[in-house]
């Protein structure tokens, strides 16, 4: 059972991301948004107010490529940008009012692409599976962790 868990997992995982990826883009197309964007919009929502560069660092992603997207967005009416109070240098990202209806209809696609991805799948055990995936994910970032110290730590003794 091992050896078949070690020949798949990652390659499963990999190619449900994939696929995920694909259909979510699918379906956030029919409000004329990418899913970078909706994952852009997502965060600003959960998170207003914080720093361009900070929404940069937690999406992985370049910030070039992040004021690309902010750029759109700001240009839809659905994000605004405004500078820090104390730092002129630094902009805070908000939700725009237009945001509010958009952000309502992607979370009932959230809801379908989720159902159905989870289709046959017990509430109890989707439910376990969510846990596990995080515990999984808990041990990846671990383990990242411990390699940039033992970066730092032969860097600088």
């Amino acid at each position: 059972m091992r050896g078949s868990v070690d020949m798949n997992f990652l390659f499963t995982l990999g190619e449900l991301a994939r696929l995920v990826r694909a259909h979510a883009d699918r379906k956030a197309a029919r409000y004329g948004i990418t899913r970078a964007q909706w994952a852009v919009l997502a965060k600003v929502e959960r998170f207003e107010g914080m720093k361009q560069s900070e929404l940069a660092e937690q999406m992985e992603m370049q910030p070039i490529t992040l004021t690309r997207l902010v750029d759109r967005l700001c240009d839809q009416g659905w994000i605004e940008r405004r500078g820090d109070e104390t730092d002129r240098r630094v902009n805070r990202l908000y939700l725009r009012k237009a945001a509010r209806p958009l952000l309502a209809k992607l979370n009932g696609l959230r809801s379908e692409i989720t159902a159905t991805a989870l289709e046959g799948i017990s509430p109890a055990d989707a439910s376990r599976m969510l846990t596990q995936l995080e515990a999984i994910k808990e041990n990846l970032r671990n383990a990242i962790q411990d390699q940039e110290d033992a970066r730092k730590e032969q860097r600088y003794g």
